[in-house]
């Protein structure tokens, strides 16, 4: 019944002006039920990290590469569109993500009713509101992802909740696109035990508190691995709902000391060197601005290595090889050690 409601009123709006940026939101924007849909009453203001760009798109990729970022982002937005403000203060309003982000890519804003003239990376030039046409934008904010190569990555179309968001710039910066569809790299994500949720997941693999790893006078009979999770976490589900349940990992993980830290809490912890701090406070110091983060610590106190990217089967596994048989004390590095066992890069 909702969407045939919601499939009339799309009509109804075409018919009336043509172009249907503002007139309906998607289901999934309807059922969030965080912000309301008219126009807004006050401009918005874009964020000052944004590209500065006199919009010749050939121009600000090259521009993008050359500062080793993965590629281009071109934000389609309306100064008065809702979905584009919750879009601003939902996403890039989270520190994590606007540090992914400018990691990664360079934004470049495109005003959907606007008269500047943009280059194409065809060369052909249209005006703002002519290359939205183009490009078949037909709700704000719309969001083209393209490569390093100029090639379109990912498209979303109206605005998506952080979870969702997240996973889009994971999905084209770690270049999943060229191996399956958006919504196959989010299903993946599943098998997870707190798929979406608020809650961190769960597994045997994880110490209960209270959490004392200081290791300044004796040290364990164990290496530690110290898993920096968030809520809501699309990257966290994937590892938990993929590698986390195959059994050789999990008995690998039996040899550590595993524990599971929300990134953004207060939870408590003595660290190491003895200090007294918690899971947010230790999170900082150790510069980690990814979710999921691994650090993997010697029985001694000392950091090994870290994973602070999407991981699958195959690589988490030759991470758990290096540190437990104690490689890292012969190679100063996780690739050295691959290459001294002849293994795929890849890997």
């Amino acid at each position: 019944m909702i969407k045939c409601f919601l499939h009339a009123l799309l009509l109804i709006c075409v018919a009336l002006v043509g172009f249907p940026p503002l007139c309906v939101a998607s289901e999934v924007e309807l059922e969030l039920g965080t912000f309301g849909d008219r126009p807004l009453a006050q401009p918005l203001e874009h964020p000052d990290w944004f590209t500065v760009s006199f919009l010749d798109l050939r121009e600000d990729l090259d521009a993008a590469v050359g500062k080793g970022k993965r590629g281009l982002i071109l934000y389609f937005g309306q100064n008065d569109c809702p979905y584009c403000k919750a879009h601003l203060e939902n996403n890039w309003g989270r520190k994590d993500i606007v540090t992914y982000t400018q990691k990664h890519f360079d934004v470049v804003h495109i005003d959907v009713r606007g008269d500047r003239t943009v280059t194409g990376f065809d060369g052909v030039e249209t005006t703002e509101k002519e290359f939205a046409f183009r490009n078949t934008v037909q709700f704000t904010p719309s969001l083209l992802f393209y490569d390093a190569n100029g090639r379109l990555a990912l498209k979303i179309a109206g605005y998506r909740p952080p979870y969702q968001f997240r996973a889009a710039l994971e999905y084209v910066a770690d270049k999943h696109y060229a191996r399956e569809n958006f919504r196959n790299y989010l299903a993946r994500a599943e098998p997870a035990s707190s798929y979406g949720g608020e809650e961190l997941n769960e597994s045997d693999i994880f110490s209960s508190p209270p959490f004392m790893f200081d290791r300044r006078y004796f040290k364990s009979k164990q290496p530690l691995v110290v898993f920096f999770e968030e809520q809501t976490c699309h990257p966290c589900d994937v590892l938990h709902g993929g590698p986390l349940i195959s059994e050789t990992v999990f008995n690998k993980f039996q040899q550590f000391e595993a524990v599971q830290l929300d990134m953004w809490s207060e939870t408590p912890v003595q660290l190491p060197g003895g200090e007294k701090s918690t899971a947010k406070h230790w999170a900082d110091r150790l510069g980690i601005n990814y979710a999921p983060t691994l650090i993997f610590f010697d029985e001694t106190g000392q950091e090994i290595m870290r994973v602070d990217s999407v991981v699958g089967f195959y690589r988490l596994n030759g991470v758990l090889d290096f540190v437990l048989s104690k490689a890292y004390r012969t190679y100063p590095t996780y690739l050295k050690w691959r290459y001294s066992q002849g293994s795929e890069l890849k890997h």
